[in-house]
């Protein structure tokens, strides 16, 4: 059986696109190297997967977990931070946002409560100077205004019954940075959403350290961001600086409300023209990077346009006067890494974020944080990572595998690490890999998970196992392996349609690639909101098994999804980059065995396939049918 086809005068197009790359001519500075590495990547994935074609994979997953039997070791002494003055909280009722869409009375500190950021820096401070040891924070309710900073050989404890209350005030989170950045405020150099800043400080962080734990007894020990808790002067809350809103008749019309200053709207502290920041650029390369229009003005994409323009990362500052969220928790650049026993909740941004990381160990935690872009944990170009016994309730993907976006790759590909035993409920992606992902994803391990979707009725589980790039991300995504996943209430079964370009190959809201599938394989992610699309990604060596998703009730009967498999390869009339044009390489050799992906709403058409080749199906039950088969679409 093949996928869904086009027409063959579209078919036609396409070849002859592929063919005439010098149809498209534009200028960039990234674009030569998008262009000069497509092959190279190629023959790299290539050559990797003839090496790994003689051994099992699994084998590999077990050495590094094997890496981790040894744990971490610290000095034995304690620095409880009441030592440093610190002192419990008296908590008072308040009402606040839980989700985009729902409010809550939740407790948070008095107004009058002791600020017991200065005691937890102080004792980190004499726990390091000593040599190192453990930091506790002991059971009861702690207001910390400003961010905990971790350092090499130190272990901060929270006890059973700890429970940390970050100010929600976001100035706060701009006292203390390493950056004098003036109006902006003491800034912390962090990255967001795989682009380095000088930005508010996350909640939790460190930069370069070495041997550093952050772990609770149990569940009762909790990280609070209180990003849905209103600011003081104001009904806006950290969530608002989104920019969401439902429009009239799609959904709720209550939510989190926000007054006009939003990642969406542009920030007129952004200068008229690219050439401000970046004066050595031409007019032409600066016109290329922004785009029609002025929506590049907006804080996230000026921030892309920087980085695009290669201006020093020390230069790209943001923080107050700007609406970037800051992280919940973000490790930069450091080595030997325990995260273990504790529940995150409320986070404005990313709940877990470690950057460039290496040898992390990550066990038994509770992401529970259901605020939009509140994904639950994203190692980005990190080397050697165990996930496992985690649990993931979350308003954004649970956990998404990245590696940097555009030029921002000096970390390198996120690479040999392995999720195992854990457990989504809400959440876009259960297990998703990219879309920041310049640097390159591969050897990711994941097995023996439960994408319970427990929410399917009221907000399920949007994909199960989701592959996102685009031209403007480049990168690759190979060795890619998925075992043992079980999905008894199967994941959302109405679709989110793609949103083509002008002049696109394939049709705007045609493909269900945003929801609906559930292995979902997206190459043209976003490419609506890019303006530079120079790099064309390469996906290969992806193999799936042994996966099980249940129906759940419809008006159309059981239903376990929209789509079973949903493969949009590379688009080439997405690519703006100059001639000629690199070979747009289809995704390819994605293996899918010894699965029941249940019955989806389109089961006379359970495959949607372009510029896909050999994707074989091995046994694999869709309704009534069981297909084994290799198909490409091409």
């Amino acid at each position: 059986m093949k996928g869904t086809r086009f027409t063959e005068a579209i078919n036609g197009r396409r070849r002859q696109l592929l063919k005439l790359g010098s149809a498209i001519a534009c200028t960039s500075l990234a674009g030569a190297a998008g262009a000069r590495t497509a092959a190279d990547s190629a023959a790299a994935a290539a050559a990797a997967a003839a090496a790994t074609a003689t051994r099992d994979p699994w084998d590999d997953a077990q050495a590094i977990v094997d890496g981790f039997s040894q744990p971490l070791a610290f000095r034995d002494e304690d620095f409880l931070i009441t030592r440093f003055g610190a002192e419990p909280s008296a908590l008072v009722a308040a009402t606040a946002w839980v989700s985009f869409t729902d409010q809550a009375e939740v407790h948070t500190p008095k107004p009058d409560s002791v600020d017991c950021y200065p005691a937890i820096r102080a004792a980190i401070a004499a726990c390091h100077a000593a040599g190192g040891g453990r930091v506790v924070i002991p059971a009861g309710d702690w207001y910390c205004a400003g961010p905990i900073v971790l350092r090499s050989n130190v272990h901060v404890h929270l006890k059973a019954g700890a429970h940390v209350y970050f100010s929600n005030r976001p100035s706060d989170y701009a006292k203390y940075g390493e950056y004098d950045c003036g109006a902006n405020g003491k800034l912390t150099l962090s990255r967001w959403e795989g682009n380095d800043v000088l930005n508010y400080s996350p909640l939790v962080y460190a930069h370069g350290q070495s041997n550093i734990a952050l772990t609770g007894e149990d569940w009762t020990s909790i990280l609070d961001g209180q990003a849905g808790l209103p600011f003081a002067d104001s009904a806006d809350c950290w969530w608002s600086w989104k920019g969401r809103e439902i429009a009239e008749g799609r959904g709720p019309t209550r939510h989190v409300p926000n007054s006009g200053h939003t990642e969406v709207h542009v920030n007129p502290l952004n200068p008229q023209s690219l050439r401000d920041a970046a004066p050595h650029l031409s007019e032409a390369e600066a016109s290329f990077i922004q785009g029609p229009g002025d929506h590049w003005r907006r804080d996230p994409d000026f921030l892309r346009a920087l980085s695009e323009a290669g201006v020093p990362k020390e230069q790209r500052i943001f923080g107050i006067g700007h609406w970037l969220r800051p992280h919940g928790i973000q490790l930069i650049d450091c080595e030997r890494v325990l995260l273990q026993g504790y529940q995150t909740n409320n986070t404005p941004f990313w709940q877990h974020n470690p950057v460039g990381c290496r040898d992390l160990h990550a066990k038994n935690l509770f992401a529970n944080s259901m605020g939009p872009n509140n994904d639950g944990f994203d190692p980005e170009s990190c080397d050697r990572v165990l996930l496992e016994d985690s649990q993931f309730n979350t308003g954004d993907d649970c956990i998404a595998i990245d590696s940097g976006k555009g030029r921002d790759t000096q970390f390198g590909p996120a690479q040999n690490i392995v999720i195992q035993n854990c457990r989504m409920q809400s959440g876009h992606g259960a297990l998703t890999f990219g879309s920041i992902m310049s640097g390159g994803i591969q050897n990711v391990y994941a097995q023996n998970l439960v994408f319970e979707n427990s929410h399917w009725h009221t907000d399920p589980l949007n994909v199960a196992i989701r592959l996102k790039c685009s031209m403007n991300r480049g990168g690759f995504l190979r060795n890619l392996h998925v075992r043992n996943v079980r999905i008894p209430n199967g994941i959302r079964t109405t679709p989110g349609l793609y949103a083509s370009r002008p002049g696109s190959l394939v049709p705007d809201r045609s493909v269900a690639v945003s929801a609906g599938g559930l292995i979902t394989i997206d190459c043209g992610y976003d490419a609506v909101l890019d303006n530079v699309r120079t790099r064309p990604p390469l996906v290969s060596g992806v193999h799936i098994s042994n996966v099980t998703a249940g129906n759940v009730a419809t008006p159309d009967g059981p239903r376990s999804c929209f789509q079973a498999i949903v493969v949009l390869g590379p688009i080439v009339t997405d690519y703006n980059g100059p001639t000629p044009m690199p070979t747009i390489v289809p995704v390819r050799d994605v293996t899918v065995r010894d699965c029941d992906l249940g019955t989806p709403v389109k089961s006379a058409q359970p495959f949607y396939l372009f510029n896909v080749e050999r994707l074989k199906l091995d046994n694999v039950r869709i309704g009534n049918t069981v297909h084994n088969e290799t198909l490409s679409s091409l």
